[in-house]
């Protein structure tokens, strides 16, 4: 990697507060996967780290043609980028080319290849293939920006490290998922290390998060215990839309024994069946599936149970560096999709449920037999 300084000076000041955290995570698990250096995406330093987020900061508060920009930057050299798209000429990076460029790279998976040549930052070209802890910046809206990298094996979403919201910085914590109740969906998205299977059960649900995030109208899914009805007590009857027989496509899809699960195709399917599922949300009520992942119902009512008592308490925590646990009232957690989740999860207490909310917050509710109490997980900064 060219090492000669870059002469630009930053003048986004979260830039230079996060870029030291960033440095230092990418040199960790570099050093975790040094077995397989030509896997790996190139290391940036602290002032390159600086420079990306800068010019991508101020690029994401211009228009073009009245559009705000909305791209995502890969640090990483042609040669390690599969088969490229390559321009004629290097570009040199700056807001107003990213701002251009913006339009033609904005769908998922396409991603701005930028190189350090001769202490300057430039552009190459476009990519569809990066490698694992490639340091890639993405521009959610403006002034939003997201840094991420890769899995190990190149599927399932990429792993977010930092959200950076104007002067507003989270960082993920790392050791999040050490809390004795953590939930598996959380464990495996802040295991930075883990490979991510696709016809995994937990990573199944981290996609079905992502799918619920992504079409932004808000929702709730609830993960129901498989050979038991025991969730029905706490859905007002009769169910608006129940599913009968379960519909079990997406479950077929990930134990189908003939199929490679890296195949394309078949990826291309479970991406559809979780989005199909992922789109049942976005309906009023609530989508109900079990822990084999077949559909039982969507549009569903939560009510109390009968055998039950009204929640009075949930702790909430974020997996962000410096975060606290607050024990608050469902309440004031959210509004009416947060609370009847809570009490859902109060009553039946082998069930999980996520919520996404029009805003973009997630959040994972699961009873914490630690505590005794229902755990909301804060969750979005891992879903950006």
């Amino acid at each position: 990697m060219e090492s000669r300084t870059i002469t630009s000076e930053p003048t986004y000041k979260a830039a230079r507060k996060i870029a030291p955290a960033i440095e230092r995570h990418f040199k960790h698990f570099h050093s975790l996967a040094a077995d397989n250096p030509a896997e790996l995406g190139l290391t940036p330093d602290i002032q390159t780290i600086e420079t990306l987020i800068d010019l991508a900061f101020w690029a994401s508060l211009r228009r073009e043609e009245g559009y705000s920009p909305k791209f995502t930057l890969a640090f990483l050299p042609p040669e390690s980028a599969g088969q490229p798209l390559l321009f004629g000429h290097k570009i040199k990076l700056a807001p107003n080319i990213l701002t251009k460029f913006a339009s033609a790279v904005q769908q998922p998976g396409i991603h701005l290849g930028v190189c350090l040549e001769d202490g300057d930052l430039y552009v190459w070209g476009t990519t569809l293939a990066i490698p694992a802890y490639c340091f890639v910046l993405e521009v959610i809206e403006p002034g939003l920006l997201v840094i991420k990298h890769r899995r190990v094996d190149g599927f399932g979403k990429f792993v977010n490290i930092a959200i950076l919201k104007g002067d507003e910085i989270k960082v993920v914590d790392e050791n999040g998922s050490t809390l004795s109740d953590c939930p598996n969906i959380l464990t495996s998205m802040l295991d930075f290390t883990l490979p991510s299977s696709w016809n995994d059960p937990v990573n199944v649900l981290v996609q079905l998060a992502a799918s619920m995030q992504a079409h932004k109208r808000g929702g709730i899914l609830l993960v129901v215990p498989s050979g038991s009805d025991d969730w029905l007590e706490s859905i007002i009857q009769p169910i608006s839309y129940p599913v009968s027989p379960a519909f079990s496509g997406l479950t077929d899809l990930m134990i189908h024994q003939g199929i490679e699960k890296y195949h394309t195709p078949w990826q291309e399917k479970l991406r559809r069946a979780v989005d199909t599922i992922g789109g049942l949300t976005s309906i009023d009520g609530a989508t109900v599936i079990n822990d084999k992942h077949e559909l039982l119902a969507f549009g569903a009512k939560i009510g109390r149970s009968s055998k039950s008592t009204r929640v009075e308490e949930i702790v909430v925590t974020e997996p962000v560096v410096g975060c606290s646990t607050r024990v608050i009232h469902p309440a004031q957690n959210g509004g009416t999709r947060h609370l009847s989740a809570a009490q859902f999860v109060f009553d039946q207490k082998d069930a999980i449920a996520l919520v996404a909310s029009q805003d973009g917050r997630f959040t994972v509710f699961a009873w914490s037999p630690v505590v005794n109490m229902v755990h909301a997980h804060q969750i979005d900064i891992l879903l950006l």
